[in-house]
């Protein structure tokens, strides 16, 4: 089947209106945050329901054309990219929170409600732990897939630990039910195994959630080091005198001076910034609180504010969430990573990081959640320059080994995508690999759902006919760089 024919039958299940083929409209949905990497789809099309969403998947597994789940489009690792000569589905409106549940502590919602609507809708009581920086406008449907966690995940876990039961459409559109609402399911954890599989074993279309609790008190302070290696060592003293904080964040010097850029948030120019906040019962929050200033004074902070109420806490931590966004207005484009390394390695990978800066000319900006060793380097550089793009690429990529030779791990919380693949062999046996090529061929066989992503390419399901589709950058012959 051609696409124009998919369009009709498409239009057929969504309405007309629904269904994107004009090159002006598929323009937005090019890419993801990871703009540097754009590939525009054959059709775009927004279904209304879970039904409409099913239709649509049975549509494209009978016309044998691949197709890209899609949220808010807020990753950044390319996982959202649009495969050439594919349909982007698009759940953006699939926003209903269709249970609220607070006796059983759960939340039943469609994958296109937004991360913060979560904890909005079961306030004041209780909350949804995980908490990405853009969880504003990210989606609970790109939050499954990549196993989202946040500021807050040290001491709360990611996303996987609090989706108990999805509905899960299959990549020939069949509808099955994975995990449950108020009980564990016995069997295989085949939803710990769809949770973070990045949109390449279906689309999960209602997502029941677990929530906590609101802390009897919350403590936030951010002290302010002229050495980032004093930084460092605060957060291994904190978390050797047993204290875990709610979250622990440090922002170096050059992220500094964009978020305070953006929000006049009251930061000094300084090496780096340690935001630490505990919460708990009010005296322990208070016993812990006075333990981590301690710790932060007998290591040299050069300042420190504990906020006095929610005003100012809420000021810490909108300079601390603009950090991206905010370098935009010191430079023209910049690369995010995302790899984690043991806490211990800490000042040995910033040094290493600080080299590779050097050696490229390109500065670096780290931000990370110190608590979990997860790094989030952003290379700054000028798109509008000839080969700056591909050298901060590059760079980019030195970065995530760097962190894999310090025993780390290519990502903590942004996924795969395109944009790492390339590296998994870095982390991966060709055995590994191939366990996990069975397990993703187990739910789709012909390699529709997101393919070209995740895995090492080219890789096929056995003998089964519905060839493995390159991906449009590796056809182009950018393959050794994936």
């Amino acid at each position: 089947m051609s696409v124009a024919p998919l369009a009709r039958e498409l239009a057929a299940i969504c309405g007309d209106g629904n269904v994107l083929t004009h090159g002006d409209q598929l323009r937005t949905y090019e890419s993801d945050a990871l703009l540097h990497l754009r590939v525009r789809p054959e059709l775009v099309v927004l279904p209304d329901t879970a039904e409409e969403v099913r239709r649509v998947v049975r549509s494209c597994h009978e016309a044998g054309v691949p197709w890209v789940a899609r949220g808010a489009g807020t990753g950044l690792s390319g996982g959202a990219l649009p495969v050439e000569g594919g349909v982007v589905i698009v759940l953006s409106r699939l926003r209903s929170i269709l249970e609220v549940d607070l006796p059983n502590a759960r939340v039943v919602v469609e994958p296109g409600v937004t991360n913060l609507d979560v904890s909005r809708a079961v306030a004041p009581t209780h909350f949804f732990p995980p908490d990405p920086s853009s969880q504003t406008v990210c989606t609970i449907g790109g939050n499954v897939a990549e196993n989202s966690g946040g500021a807050h995940c040290f001491k709360y876990g990611f996303t996987t630990n609090y989706v108990t039961g999805l509905d899960l459409v299959l990549p020939d559109g069949d509808v099955v039910t994975l995990g449950g609402k108020e009980v564990d399911r016995p069997g295989l954890d085949l939803l710990g195994a769809f949770v973070g599989s990045e949109g390449t074993l279906g689309v999960a279309t209602r997502v029941v959630l677990r929530i906590v609790p609101v802390p009897a008190d919350t403590r936030t302070l951010v002290a302010y080091f002229d050495e980032m290696e004093a930084a460092g060592q605060t957060v291994s003293d904190i978390v050797a005198e047993g204290i875990v904080p709610g979250a622990i964040e440090i922002m170096d010097r050059l992220s500094l001076r964009a978020a305070e850029q953006a929000t006049a948030a009251g930061n000094p120019d300084v090496a780096a910034a340690l935001v630490v906040e505990l919460d708990g019962p009010a005296e322990e929050c208070e016993a812990r609180t006075a333990a981590v200033v301690a710790l932060c004074e007998r290591n040299g902070a050069s300042g420190l504010r504990v906020a006095r109420d929610e005003a100012e806490r809420a000021l810490i931590w909108r300079a601390r969430r603009a950090a991206f966004a905010a370098m935009g207005r010191i430079s023209p484009s910049y690369y995010v990573q995302d790899s984690v390394i043991p806490r211990t390695r800490l000042a040995e990978v910033l040094g290493r990081i600080d080299e590779l800066a050097r050696e490229y000319g390109f500065p670096v900006a780290n931000v990370f959640h110190a608590g979990d060793g997860n790094l989030h380097p952003l290379v700054a550089y000028d798109a509008r320059e000839p080969g700056q793009a591909e050298r901060a690429e590059e760079l980019s990529g030195r970065i995530v080994l760097a962190c894999v030779d310090a025993g780390g791990s290519i990502t903590g919380e942004h996924g795969v995508g395109l944009d790492k693949k390339r590296y998994m062999g870095a982390m991966f046996s060709e055995a590994d690999l191939s366990a996990f090529q069975k397990l993703r061929c187990a739910f789709d066989p012909l390699q529709r759902a997101n393919p070209g992503k995740v895995m090492p390419t080219p890789r096929l399901c056995g003998e089964v006919p519905g060839p493995y589709r390159q991906h449009p950058l590796e056809a182009a012959g950018l393959a050794e760089r994936f």
